[in-house]
């Protein structure tokens, strides 16, 4: 079997490609525009069946090389919204499988679910961090703690840099209204400002004062109505006083001028730290015929490895058919129990804790813990 990773010496796609490397699925074949690049780094990993190919794809001939042969094509370049469906379409028209490790509900929109099914073909769309890890694990946390749940209160912070393409996305994310500001899950539907942005708010977990910006986008929604949620609020953290800055000012600059704001300040708020990843996600329902709060608290090593790791842990499913033809979300489709197994055995998490009772109830030595 050949796996085809496109970007693949990008840093999503140097931890995609060591993790597949590390299940030993197949032959790869690492693909990029600078073809140099992915050479050199294929010189830096262990002797393994490895193949290094030019592609754009912007250029459909370089694209149909590139993807011609391959069982599952994993596409860890970007930006998203410029790639589009192009090489969805080129692995459809040569019969292999499809992991995204972005693409989102306007992807998901634009490709014909059925035409995938009817060719046994799969497609798994957000199979990253965000989306993608942040609706699996709360969802591997109600199957495994509930019998039902009533209410989630998220909290999801990242210190890591902003890429120029995760910098681009996130724009174009701003723009089309991918995620709304202010909104949360009431009484089983979505509520536009039902919540505020709060300042110099101490969370459990987490050094110093932080930034709360309340949000609900759509994997937030999908969630909502699959646990049938009465009650959701979702918060990003900022831990970064630049990185606050550079949020507010985004929408008011053009596009690469915000791009550049976004990498210069992520830097500043990293210099001299390590990257790191942290979501804590409270449940409440019931168990057993009896109330029931619960709280989990992950942290991972950063953006990259967490995202990478996760592409990785789609092609293993969709190579063991645990995922059936069709398009899907990552988050909606991969087995919780056995990915979040698979995710604490990856070496990518730092820590990973289950506990009884609300986040605001752990005690006073526990903030800044990070």
């Amino acid at each position: 079997m050949i796996i085809a990773v496109l970007g693949a010496y990008g840093d999503v796609g140097r931890q995609a490609t060591r993790q597949l490397l590390g299940l030993g699925r197949g032959a790869l074949r690492l693909g990029g525009r600078d073809v140099a690049a992915a050479r050199d780094f294929a010189a830096q990993l262990p002797a393994a069946d490895l193949a290094c190919c030019a592609v754009d794809y912007r250029d459909r001939a370089s694209l149909r090389a590139f993807v011609d042969g391959a069982r599952i094509v994993v596409n860890c370049a970007g930006p998203s919204h410029a790639i589009g469906d192009a090489v969805a379409l080129e692995a459809l028209r040569t019969g292999a499988d499809y992991i995204d490790v972005a693409g989102d509900d306007a992807l998901h929109r634009t490709l014909d679910a059925e035409a995938f099914a009817r060719a046994g073909r799969t497609v798994v769309l957000s199979c990253g961090l965000q989306p993608g890890l942040t609706g699996l694990l709360p969802r591997w946390q109600a199957q495994h703690a509930f019998d039902e749940v009533h209410r989630l209160v998220s909290y999801f912070a990242v210190l890591d840099q902003f890429t120029a393409v995760a910098a681009d996305d996130y724009l174009q994310g701003a723009e089309e209204g991918v995620s709304e500001p202010l909104a949360a899950w009431r009484n089983g539907h979505r509520r536009s400002r039902a919540s505020t942005r709060v300042q110099g708010v101490r969370v459990p977990f987490f050094p110093g004062a932080a930034t709360l910006l309340p949000f609900l986008d759509a994997e937030g929604e999908r969630l909502a109505r699959a646990l049938r949620l009465e009650r959701g609020d979702w918060h990003t953290v900022l831990v970064g006083e630049q990185i606050r800055r550079a949020f507010d000012r985004a929408r008011t600059l053009g596009r690469a001028e915000a791009i550049a704001a976004l990498r210069r300040a992520s830097l500043l708020d990293l210099a001299g730290r390590e990257p790191y990843v942290v979501l804590l996600v409270q449940l409440e329902g019931r168990r057993g015929g009896a109330p029931a709060t619960r709280t989990l608290m992950v942290r991972g090593h950063g953006n990259a490895v967490l995202t990478g790791t996760m592409a990785a842990l789609g092609v293993r499913a969709v190579d063991e058919g645990t995922v059936p033809p069709g398009c899907h979300f990552a988050a909606d489709v991969l087995p919780p129990a056995t990915t979040v197994a698979r995710l604490r055995g990856s070496g990518a998490l730092g820590a990973f804790e289950l506990f009884d009772g609300a986040l605001d109830a752990r005690t006073e030595h526990e903030e800044g813990s990070l």
